[in-house]
C-alpha cells in the first residue's frame, strides 16, 4: 500500500514538473488587427492548429482561468484552474496562503487597431459592490490593476493630464537623501518636505495643463459653462494636488454627462476648426489624435475628454502600470498585458457599448 503511494506521489511530480501545454481563448473584438497582420492572430494559430481568418479581427489572446476565457489542458479536456485545484503545490505556499487555489493573475497578448474605450477597472471594495448590483455587467468581485509591455509602438491614454515625474523617482531621491543620514529628525523632516514639495508641484503642472486646455479648447468651455472652466483660474499656483485634480474631475465627469444632442454639436464644431487649423499650422499630437478618435467614435464624448487625459507612446520594451480606478485606453499597437484575475470593465467614453458614469465617477 504505501509503496502504491509512494509510485504515485513520484508519478504527480513528473506531471508537475514536466510542462504541460494550453489550449488558451482568443477574442475576436472588432477593434482588433485583422488576418495575419496581427500578433494575437498567429499566436492562436500557432497554439490551436486552426488557420487565420483573413477578414477577422484578432484582438485579444488569453492565458489563465478566468472563466470568460479559460485555458485549458492540451490532453484530458481539465481546464487550468481545475488543474491548479488537483495539483495546488504548482502556485508554491506564499501564493496559495495568499490567494487560494487558482491563479492570481490573467496574462494577455493585445494587438490593436482601433481605439479601446475610455475605461477604468474598479478597486476591490467597487468590485464588490458592482458585481452584487450587476452581475451582468460585472462578472466576478476582483480589482483589475494592469501593467502593458509593448511589443511594437504603442500608443495609450493613461490617468488625468499630470506631472510627467513619477512617484517612484521622488521615492528614491527620499531613500538616496535617507541613507545619507543616521539622524530621525532629518529622516521626518525630508519625508515631510518631498512630499510637500510633490504636492506642491504635481498641483502647478497639472493646474497649468488644465489651464493650457481651457484656453486652447473653447469647446470644452462652451460645454462644461465658463464659470465651472475658470473655477481653476483663481486657484493659487500652489494649490494642492487634490484641489486641481478634484477640478480635472469635475470638468471630466460634466463632459461624459452632457447630453449626445449637445456632445454632437460641440465635437462637430470642434472637428471644423481642428480641420480649419490645420491647413495653417501644425496641430499638436493632442489635436491630431482627437481628429482620430472622432472618426473612429463620431459625436462621442470620450473625443473632448481625451483632451484631459496623458498621451503616452510607449516604445518596443516600455511598459506603463495602471492603477485601479485610474482612467486610461489602449488607442494603437501590440502589447502583453497582465493583470489580476478580472475582467470589470467601467466604460467612460470612446464606446458604443454601457456606459456606466456613476461607477467611473466613484
Amino acid at each position: 500500500m504505501e509503496e502504491n503511494n509512494n509510485t504515485e506521489i513520484k508519478k504527480r511530480k513528473r506531471m508537475i514538473n514536466k510542462p504541460l501545454r494550453l489550449q488558451c481563448a482568443v477574442k475576436n473584438y472588432n477593434w482588433g488587427i485583422v488576418g495575419n497582420k496581427s500578433h494575437v492572430s498567429r499566436l492562436f494559430c500557432l497554439n490551436s492548429g486552426t488557420h487565420i481568418n483573413p477578414n477577422e479581427p484578432y484582438a485579444e489572446f488569453w492565458i489563465g482561468t478566468h472563466e470568460s476565457g479559460a485555458s485549458f489542458l492540451d490532453h484530458g479536456g481539465l481546464s487550468l484552474k481545475e488543474w491548479i485545484s488537483k495539483n495546488p503545490d504548482v502556485l508554491g505556499d506564499r501564493v496559495l496562503n495568499k490567494w487560494g487555489g487558482d491563479l492570481p493573475f490573467l496574462f494577455k497578448v493585445l494587438s490593436v487597431e482601433k481605439a479601446l474605450s475610455i475605461q477604468a477597472h474598479p478597486d476591490k471594495e467597487l468590485a464588490r459592490t458592482l458585481h452584487k448590483s450587476q452581475p451582468s455587467l460585472y462578472s466576478d468581485e476582483n480589482h483589475k490593476p494592469e501593467m502593458a509591455l509593448a511589443l511594437t509602438e504603442f500608443e495609450a491614454l493613461c490617468g488625468f493630464i499630470s506631472l510627467k515625474v513619477t512617484h517612484s523617482f521622488i521615492s528614491d531621491i527620499s531613500i538616496r537623501l535617507i541613507v545619507l543620514s543616521d539622524c530621525m529628525d532629518l529622516l521626518l523632516a525630508l519625508q515631510h518636505s518631498i512630499t510637500d514639495w510633490l504636492g506642491f508641484t504635481y498641483g502647478m503642472v497639472i493646474l497649468q495643463e488644465l489651464r493650457n486646455v481651457l484656453c486652447t479648447v473653447p469647446e470644452i468651455v462652451d460645454l462644461v459653462g465658463g464659470a465651472d472652466a475658470e473655477q481653476c483660474f483663481p486657484v493659487s499656483e500652489f494649490g494642492r494636488s487634490q484641489e486641481v485634480k478634484a477640478i480635472v474631475e469635475s470638468i471630466f465627469s460634466q463632459i461624459l454627462l452632457s447630453s449626445r444632442d449637445e456632445i454632437c454639436e460641440i465635437v462637430s464644431r470642434l472637428k471644423w476648426r481642428l480641420n480649419l487649423e490645420k491647413k495653417k499650422r501644425q496641430l499638436t499630437d493632442k489635436e491630431m489624435l482627437v481628429l482620430r478618435l472622432e472618426g473612429q467614435y463620431p459625436d462621442d464624448a470620450g473625443v473632448l475628454a481625451t483632451f484631459l487625459l496623458n498621451y503616452v507612446k510607449l516604445n518596443r520594451g516600455e511598459a506603463l502600470c495602471i492603477g485601479a480606478n485610474e482612467p486610461h485606453a489602449y488607442i494603437r499597437g501590440e502589447c502583453i498585458e497582465c493583470m489580476a484575475t478580472s475582467d470589470n470593465v467601467v466604460r467612460a467614453g470612446l464606446t458604443s457599448k454601457h456606459r456606466d458614469i456613476d461607477a467611473a465617477e466613484v
